[in-house]
């Protein structure tokens, strides 16, 4: 019965620890609660925007892997691995969720 009660006591100390961190977790700012996008626009972004990115990324690297001999002749790789395959992968997967410009 002594080590039932030790470990709920050593989980109550770490259910406590747990509520005073989330406690005081800061809250938003007004500037980023105004700045930040509408849910409309987060659905429309995820829903319809991302998945055309994705189409996109993926035409991207097809057109960079069969233009990618003329390019390694010209030496020239690294401007249309740019533009077609770090741009839209950028776009679809790393700007905030519903951020359209």
């Amino acid at each position: 019965m002594s080590k039932f009660m030790g470990g709920l006591r050593g989980a109550m100390a770490a259910l406590m620890m747990l509520a005073a961190t989330a406690a005081g977790a800061q809250q938003p700012a007004a500037d980023d609660m105004r700045d930040s996008p509408s849910g409309e626009a987060m659905a429309f972004d995820l829903l319809v925007v991302r998945p055309i990115g994705l189409v996109g990324s993926v035409a991207g690297i097809g057109l960079f892997l069969v233009s990618l001999p003329v390019d390694l002749i010209t030496l020239n790789v690294s401007e249309p691995a740019n533009r077609l395959v770090v741009e839209p992968l950028k776009f679809t997967f790393t700007r905030r969720l519903g951020a359209l410009e």
